[in-house]
């Protein structure tokens, strides 16, 4: 399990020590070349086990590299919880976001009394805000359906509520580290905490109501139904098992609980295809299925495509993994909410995990999308506002491969080449599963990576 250790901390900070003293005693089979070499840094899109398969018959290229991501401790038994899900599940990012988002949702329904989503959405921010503190489905819908004000504190949601804009006013991010198998080294897993308590939502909702009817009860418009829109397919299918197992899991547990408003909630699957076409036909299929929440997309540009279609239909959009920080003012009529945090958070923890490394000249690589353009845009503010001067920091950008090509390559050999005139010591890539051929491309270049 992912846990928070300072000891173990302070203990890799001495063993980093101890290794580099051992390296200037001629210990490295190549000093010349590990000293010229750039040092590899990722994000929540890529910072995955899933991602390390990419490079199957290219063992180590991602030994050493490092990033961020929204990420929390998770509590005892969670995983094991997951696994009974899906047994095969090997990652756990943003997991406990879309858990959050579904239990939201249904205990908002129950406080409204209705399934109706205008009224849901009028709940959603409350539920984590000024109420009884309750921490699971089973004690917070007994409190709902008392007609209980309630302040739910879940999985990610561990310490501020939302603001009054539907996301998360704090966060808590892992420095996630790639070991010589290409895979995370949970053992280096270090967190931090970032945002501020003080901005979550304090404006009250309307009162709670009390559940009168039993099953069935036709004033209510339950069952509660609720759709994905999670990417199934796509350059963003590398997260979608975690995506997939918190969903089902949080429809388990509420149901387990005795449902919402008498009735168990139905779960619609979906696939957002990590392309604006095919998640506006799921969300159409959605609609035409009387969803009244659908829980996606995977993909922040994916969410802005469809939003127009959800305030059409007046159904609620929740995401669990939207970071794009230009969502926070987006138009979305109060129907749009997410659990994951803005990427002006992960822009700061980010520059700060590049920045103890000590480069002094930085490339940020990013996929063109609202996703990789904006949190460059962010991470380069970060990297400038602590000094780094803008001509130690190179911008480059990367067309992803057509929604549905398969197989398509990404052509970052131009890229590569700028990196390597640019004599960046390090480089942040920005991107989902097709990030891993511009690494592929940077290492065709002659450019060595640090291990």
């Amino acid at each position: 399990m992912l846990v928070s250790r300072r000891a173990r901390s302070v203990a890799l900070a001495a063993c980093a020590l101890l290794a580099l003293t051992i390296a200037g005693c001629g210990q490295d089979d190549d000093p010349t070349d590990q000293a010229s070499a750039i040092r590899l840094y990722g994000t929540d899109g890529n910072m995955q086990n899933s991602f390390g398969k990419e490079f199957d018959g290219q063992a180590g290229i991602l030994d050493g590299m490092k990033g961020t991501t929204p990420l929390t401790p998770l509590p005892p038994g969670f995983q094991d919880r997951l696994r009974a899900i899906d047994p095969k599940l090997n990652d756990f990012l943003y997991a406990a976001e879309s858990y959050d988002a579904v239990v939201i949702s249904g205990l908002a329904a129950q406080l409204a009394g209705s399934t109706e989503p205008a009224e849901i959405a009028r709940q959603i921010n409350a539920v984590t805000n000024t109420g009884q503190r309750c921490d699971s489905p089973e004690t917070c819908l007994k409190l709902a359906r008392s007609g209980v004000d309630i302040e739910y504190r879940g999985i990610s949601l561990t310490r501020g509520g939302f603001t009054s804009a539907g996301e998360p006013s704090t966060a808590s991010y892992g420095t996630l580290h790639f070991n010589e198998s290409s895979q995370l080294d949970d053992g280096k897993t270090e967190f931090v905490g970032a945002g501020d308590e003080s901005t979550a939502s304090n404006t009250p909702p309307p009162p709670p109501k009390k559940q009168v009817g039993g099953k069935d009860d036709p004033r209510d418009g339950s069952p509660l139904k609720i759709g994905g829109l999670l990417p199934r397919t796509g350059d963003l299918a590398l997260a979608y098992p975690p995506l997939a197992a918190g969903t089902q899991l949080a429809i388990r547990e509420l149901n387990a609980a005795g449902g919402v408003l008498g009735d168990p909630v139905t779960w619609i699957d979906g696939d957002d295809g990590t392309d604006p076409k095919t998640a506006k036909e799921t969300v159409a299929k959605h609609v035409s299925a009387g969803v009244h929440v659908i829980i996606g997309a995977g993909a922040s540009g994916i969410s802005r495509a469809v939003l127009p279609d959800i305030i059409a239909a007046g159904v609620i959009l929740f995401s669990p993994c939207n970071t794009d920080a230009g969502l926070t003012t987006v138009e979305d009529e109060g129907l749009y909410f997410r659990t994951a945090p803005s990427d002006i958070l992960q822009g700061r923890a980010l520059a700060d995990v590049i920045l103890r490394d000590g480069p002094q000249k930085i490339a940020l690589v990013a996929r063109k999308d609202t996703y990789g353009e904006g949190l460059q845009s962010n991470v380069r503010t970060e990297l400038e506002r602590t000094g780094i001067r803008p001509d130690q920091i190179k911008l480059l950008a990367y067309e992803p491969p057509p929604a549905g090509s398969g197989g398509a390559t990404v052509d970052f050999a131009a890229g590569a080449k700028e990196i390597k005139d640019f004599g960046a010591e390090a480089v942040l890539i920005i991107g989902f599963g097709e990030s891993a051929q511009v690494i592929k491309a940077i290492a065709a270049a002659g450019i060595k990576i640090k291990h």
